[in-house]
C-alpha cells in the first residue's frame, strides 16, 4: 500500500484525519499524497503540516492516482466529480465519505470502481469508527485496502450498503450527540455551583472514562449501568429523572432523524 498514489477531493477535517492517520501509521509516503481544496489557506496548511501536494485543480489532483477519496460535502460531490471527470479511469478506486450518496449514484458519474465509507470526527485523534461497503464494480482486494486505510484512524466495520444510513445515524452523527450530552453535564454542574473550567474537565473525563471502561471490559452497557446504579442511590435517582424527561426516546428520535436526513441526501 505504501506505493499507492492517493488523491483527496476536499481537504477538510476528515480528509486530514485520514491522510494524517495513514502517514502516522507509515502506510503511505507523503510524496504519494495529493489534495484538492478550494481554500488557498487550507491548501497551504496541508502542504506545510504534512508535506503533501495541494492544488485547487480537481482534475490535476486525481490524475494518475490509484485511489481517490471523495471528501467534500454531499451537495458538492457532483460538481467535484464533474470537474475531475476527464482525469478519472476504470483503473482507479473512488472511496466516498459523503453521507447519503449511494455507490450506484456515484458509479453513474464516474468510470472508477467505487466504495463507500462512513467515518466520524474522532478519526482526527485515531479513535474513530468507519463503516465501509463496496460498490458493484469493486475488485476483490479493494475492501481490504479500504479497511487498512481507515484502520489507521480507528475501528472499521463492514456493513451492507442498505445499513449505511443507520451507521450515519449512530457513529457518523453520534459524536455530536455525545458532545451535546457533555454540554448538558457541564451546564448542570455550573448551575449547581461548580466552576466552569472544573465542570468541563469533569464532564470530559467522565465521558472518556466511561467509554474506555466499556471498551476495555467488553461488557454490555446495560450491565455496566447496573453496576454503577446502587439501589436507592444517586445514579438511579438521576437516571429516573432523565427517563421522565424522555431521555431514551429523545436519543432514538434523534437517530431516526439523522438516518432520514441521510436518506434525503441520497435522493
Amino acid at each position: 500500500m505504501k506505493s499507492k498514489r492517493i488523491a483527496f477531493l476536499g481537504g477538510g477535517n476528515m480528509a486530514e484525519a485520514i491522510l494524517g492517520g495513514m502517514l502516522a501509521g507509515d502506510l503511505v509516503l507523503a510524496g504519494n499524497l495529493r489534495a484538492a481544496d478550494v481554500s488557498a489557506e487550507r491548501r497551504d496548511w496541508l502542504q506545510k503540516e504534512y508535506g503533501i501536494d495541494a492544488t485547487a485543480d480537481n482534475a490535476a489532483a486525481v490524475k494518475g492516482a490509484d485511489v481517490i477519496v471523495l471528501a467534500v460535502k454531499p451537495q458538492q460531490a457532483a460538481e467535484a466529480l464533474a470537474s475531475a471527470r476527464a482525469a478519472l479511469s476504470e483503473d482507479q478506486l473512488l472511496i466516498s465519505i459523503c453521507a447519503g450518496l449511494t455507490t450506484a449514484a456515484l458509479e453513474a458519474q464516474v468510470p472508477c470502481r467505487v466504495a463507500r465509507v462512513m467515518p466520524n470526527l474522532p478519526a482526527m485523534v485515531c479513535r474513530g469508527v468507519a463503516a465501509i461497503c463496496a460498490g458493484s464494480r469493486a475488485a476483490p482486494g479493494d475492501m481490504d485496502l479500504v479497511e487498512r486505510m481507515f484502520a489507521a484512524t480507528g475501528a472499521v466495520v463492514r456493513l451492507s450498503e442498505g445499513r449505511l444510513n443507520e451507521a450515519t445515524a449512530l457513529s457518523g452523527s453520534g459524536p455530536g450527540y455525545v458532545f451535546a450530552f457533555m454540554e448538558a453535564l457541564e451546564r448542570g454542574a455550573v448551575a449547581m455551583g461548580i466552576p466552569p473550567e472544573t465542570a468541563r474537565t469533569m464532564a470530559v473525563e467522565t465521558v472518556r472514562g466511561a467509554a474506555e471502561l466499556a471498551a476495555q471490559t467488553g461488557e454490555d452497557p446495560v450491565e455496566l449501568r447496573r453496576r454503577v446504579s446502587s439501589r436507592g442511590g444517586t445514579t438511579l435517582a438521576g437516571l429516573a429523572a432523565m427517563e421522565a424527561g424522555g431521555f431514551s426516546a429523545a436519543v432514538e428520535a434523534g437517530m431516526k432523524a439523522a438516518r432520514d436526513r441521510a436518506a434525503e441526501l441520497a435522493r
